[in-house]
Formats: structure tokens, sequence, C-alpha cells
């Protein structure tokens, strides 16, 4: 056992004092045999021992100095289609000013999610093209891994994980309900990502949010405030052509002192102003509570962010303050026909007058010139 204890020693003296290889020697050179060396039998009771392969290895991991490369941050394959995978786009479109949901609903009853709420103003429609025994791989419930379309009765369409070639065949089903279709139908794009192991329930991002899990109240929510911004900037875009036309009257007026619309036209122009603002209010439901998210924080949360990402208060104060500049020029024009009806009233008032002193007069001349014949 001396001999043994001694050469042992003799060894480990021998290790700490050579020097480590370089990382260019550390490729494994095959063995000439089967049977490790009488050295491997020997070492084989120190592997408390750094090893030189190990140290060079974990400087290859953490990114050292003599491999730069590793702090470039350099994405692999499998991370990529991961992050792929947790993406879902959303498709908003505004496409029509009326939708028949009952009638929508019996066509597509299969497809139709139960409801969560007392809103009665969407459906929404979910679609798998997966074969039946992949439920039992956990698809079943994941939200993500199905096509989702949420139908509004004031005219929107928010398609979830729907690829464009995919989007004409739905909307092609919404047309076949819808009335009031719009010769240029409105689009938006979001993206939604999808991250089990975030800590948080949500976070936000320049046009996309990260959820933990995807289910479909958040669909529900999403569509909800994507619906309603698509359709809010239509009805902009219509107040807008109203203020553009009222500016080029107020510019004619400028020049000549007059204008040319009739009473038919203005009040044409105050019907519109009206409905937008009652659509906008009332079919749309921009000021509406969303059931979902009173209900839970989490969706709450969801919509709240959502509502300020798109802005939705401050451009409804837009539209609003653009339907009071329609409103006051609509009623300074109001007065300007008034005005002209009441002196055209007024001549004829004059006219009729004359003619009856014209009248007057003659018959005073006729019997004056009667009597003195």
């Amino acid at each position: 056992m001396g001999r043994w204890r001694a050469a042992a020693s003799t060894l480990l003296n021998h290790l700490i004092k050579t020097p480590f290889p370089s990382p260019k020697s550390l490729s494994p050179k095959p063995l000439p045999s089967s049977n490790p060396p009488l050295l491997f039998r020997f070492t084989r009771h120190f592997s408390a021992l750094p090893s030189p392969v190990s140290v060079y290895a974990t400087d290859f991991d953490n990114g050292s100095p003599e491999f730069p490369h590793q702090n470039l941050g350099f994405v692999s394959q499998g991370e990529e289609e991961e992050e792929k995978l947790g993406k879902i786009p959303v498709k908003a479109y505004f496409l029509c000013t009326s939708i028949d949901l009952k009638s929508m609903q019996a066509e597509n009853l299969s497809n139709i999610i139960p409801p969560s709420s007392r809103s009665s103003n969407y459906i929404a429609l979910r679609y798998c093209d997966f074969p039946p025994d992949i439920t039992g791989l956990g698809m079943k419930n994941k939200a993500s891994c199905f096509r989702y379309m949420v139908v509004f009765q004031y005219g929107s369409a928010v398609l979830f994980n729907i690829e464009d070639h995919e989007v004409e065949s739905h909307l092609e089903m919404v047309r076949r309900h819808a009335s009031g279709l719009l010769t240029e139908m409105r689009r938006d794009d979001y993206t939604v990502k999808e991250q089990p192991l975030m800590t948080r329930d949500m976070q936000g991002g320049p046009d996309y949010i990260v959820l933990k899990t995807l289910d479909t109240d958040s669909i529900r929510i999403i569509g909800s405030v994507l619906g309603q911004s698509i359709a809010l900037d239509y009805f902009v875009s219509q107040v807008d052509g109203m203020v553009e036309g009222f500016a080029d009257i107020n510019r004619a007026m400028e020049k000549t002192g007059t204008f040319t619309m009739n009473r038919t036209e203005l009040i044409k122009l105050v019907g519109k102003a009206n409905s937008n603002l009652a659509d906008v209010i009332l079919k749309v439901g921009l000021f509406e509570r969303s059931e979902i998210a009173w209900r839970e924080a989490k969706y709450a949360q969801i919509y709240e962010y959502l509502r300020e990402e798109y802005e939705v208060t401050q451009r409804f104060g837009n539209l609003d303050f653009k339907l009071k500049f329609v409103e006051h020029n609509i009623r300074f024009l109001q007065e300007v026909i008034q005005n002209r009806r009441s002196d055209l009233l007024e001549w004829c008032i004059i006219f009729l007058l004359t003619i009856e002193n014209v009248i007057a007069i003659y018959e005073i001349v006729r019997e004056s010139t009667g009597v003195s014949l």
C-alpha cells in the first residue's frame, strides 16, 4: 500500500505542475485499444481535481474572450421556431355598417363559442383543422392552436391566427349576412404573443401584447377593443369629410359673401352628423364597460391597456370636437337660410301690398273719371 500511495502522490504533483493545454489541443484522440492505460487507472480516484477541458468548456458557454462569437446574441433555430409559434397574428376589418348576427349564428352553429357574458352585439367563432385524436396531445384547451373570428353587429370582424390566404373566405362568410357594405374596407393588424413562463399576466409592447395564457375571454376582450378602434376610424373619416365640406363652404363665403347650399342639403348634413354620433355611442358601445373585464382583474388590465394603446378616449374626444365644429357651422347656415326665407317672405308681402295699392288707386281713378263724365 505504501508504494501505491507514493505513486499517487507523485502523479498528483505532476498534474498540478503541468500547464493547461490550449483550446486547440482539446480535441479527443482515439485510444489504441479498448482497455484504458495504466495512467488513467491511477487518476480515477482524483476526479475532484479541476479538469482543463471543463474550464474551457465553461468559458465557451459563457462567451469568453477566446470565443467572442458567443457574445453576439445568436438564437438557435429551435428558439426561433418556438418564438414564431408563440406569435398569433390578429387582423381587424370594418366592412359594413350592420351584420345580422342571428342568421350568421344559425349558419355556423358548430363553430359558435358559448357566450360568457350578456352582451348581444357580437358572436365568437372557433375553427379547428386538427384530427379528433390530436386533442389527446394536450391541444384541446390551447387557444393558440385554433383559429378564431369575432364578429360585431356594427360591422367589424376580428380574425385570430388566420393566414392571409384564408382571410377572404372568412370575410365572405360575413358579407353574406351584412348590409351597407363599404366600397373601401378598413383594416388594422396586431399581434398577440403567448409566453406561459411569464410571471405577470400580461405585458405590452409596440403593436403587440404578451399574455401568459390566451383563452377565449382574452380573445373576446382583444377583439372588442380592436373592433371598436377600426370602426372609430371609419366614423372619424366620415366626420372629416363633413369638416372638409364645411371648410370649402366657408372659403367660398369668404370670397363671395354667400353660399349655394339649400335647406334640403343642410338637413341631410344634420342627419348624417347625428347618426354618426349615435352609432359611435350606441351601436359601437364605445363607453360601455366590458362585463368580462368587470368580473376578473387580468381581463380588465388587458382591456384598459388596449384602450390606452389605441387612444380610444382621445380619438373620441377629437371626433366630438369635430362634430361640434360641424354643429356650429350647421347652426350658422340654418340662420342664414332662415334669414333668406324671412327676406323672401318680406319681399312677397311688399309685392302683394304694392299690387293691392295699385289696384286701389286704379279703382279710385276709374270712379272719379266716371263721376266727372
